[in-house]
């Protein structure tokens, strides 16, 4: 595996640790009402480890073909 995937992979563990912390906070301690506001953390979760990966792979191709 190379070495970018690996810290990629442990980024996204800890991005989805702190963000599923973050989404339980607002979850618990909001109003039903402002259940909401987790959404954004969660779409952001979801988002950036796949954007990171995307900018990973496109490197390695572009790294590549040189």
């Amino acid at each position: 595996m190379a070495l970018w995937k690996k810290i990629w992979l442990l980024f996204t563990v800890l991005w989805l640790v702190v963000a599923g912390l973050n989404i339980m906070t607002i979850l618990v301690f909001s109003d039903e009402s402002q259940h909401g506001k987790a959404l954004y953390p969660a779409t952001l979760a979801i988002g950036v480890p796949l954007v990171l990966y995307g900018v990973g792979w496109l490197w390695e191709r572009i790294r590549k073909k040189r």
